[in-house]
């Protein structure tokens, strides 16, 4: 699998070169006059979304794409339900870490329900028996205890972040720990390492596929979208209101025709549900 990972980049190897130079010029020029309040670094934001825009259409779109054509979707499921597998032991350590006990308790037994009746994660059995997954990570974390968001703003490669899921990003790889990957990164040998880690982020990658086509489709700019659904998710992840891991319904978020989790504009704040009481009033 190593060695048809590394075909495949290394037939857009020549692209790539070509398309960042094209972009490094082309993003260096955009300004923007009057930001917005969350995003004042909004000239450099879009100069680095630009970037990673050009180096996923280059490279990682394509393979995501190829990958969800010619690999049959029950294999697809399965590898995807592994990984999230991975996650979910974050996510239930990060609710423990908020003073979320339920949630916590919940996100452990839908571990070890996959783990084991669920062959690793390969069948959701625990989603079956109407265990949803709660969506949560350290930057979450750190909202919860009170620290503000800070400014938006897109990292090389990663995305979307702020400031204070860029420090939890960068503490993480400052003691070197990547959480929810850290098992896969004990591995001793390093083809199969490097395979599994290819793996995961082509699955990750294909994961977003429907959502980037709805963005295609409806978004008159991108950036402003995607930045406006990155600060308004994750909001609505500090405060406890809201999760939408597998695009599943909670606490008031409905589903579109897509079935992608969007926020219900029909509920007034004072009829919402109110956050848990360890959450911050504001972020």
């Amino acid at each position: 699998m190593n060695k048809i990972f590394e075909k495949i980049a290394g037939r857009r190897i020549g692209k790539v070169a070509s398309v960042l130079a094209l972009s490094a010029v082309i993003s260096g020029c955009a300004h923007v006059a009057n930001p917005t309040p969350d995003d004042p670094w909004e000239s450099y934001n879009r100069s680095m979304f630009a970037f990673n825009d050009t180096v996923d259409r280059a490279v990682l779109k394509p393979i995501a794409t190829g990958y969800e054509t010619v690999v049959p979707k029950p294999a697809r499921t399965c590898v995807n339900g592994i990984f999230n597998n991975l996650q979910d032991v974050w996510s239930s350590i990060n609710s423990f870490l908020q003073g979320r006990a339920h949630d916590g308790i919940n996100m452990f037994g839908r571990v070890l329900f996959n783990s084991t009746m669920g062959l690793g994660g390969c069948i959701d059995v625990a989603s079956m028996n109407g265990s949803r997954r709660i969506v949560n990570d350290f930057g979450v974390t750190l909202g919860v205890w009170g620290f503000q968001s800070g400014p938006y703003v897109v990292l090389p490669f990663l995305g979307s972040s702020s400031v204070r899921d860029g420090i939890s990003t960068a503490a993480w790889f400052a003691i070197d720990i990547s959480p929810p990957y850290s098992p896969i990164f004990a591995i001793d040998n390093i083809p199969v390492r490097n395979s599994i880690l290819a793996l995961a982020v082509i699955d990750l990658r294909a994961s977003l596929l429907p959502a980037d086509r709805l963005v295609d489709e409806i978004a008159l700019d991108r950036y402003s979208f995607i930045r406006d659904a990155y600060i308004q998710r994750r909001k609505a992840l500090v405060e406890g209101r809201y999760a939408d891991a597998d695009h599943t319904t909670r606490r008031g978020l409905p589903k579109d025709e897509q079935g992608l989790a969007v926020p219900d504009y029909s509920i007034d704040d004072d009829d919402a549900p109110a956050p848990a009481a360890t959450t911050p009033a504001s972020q």
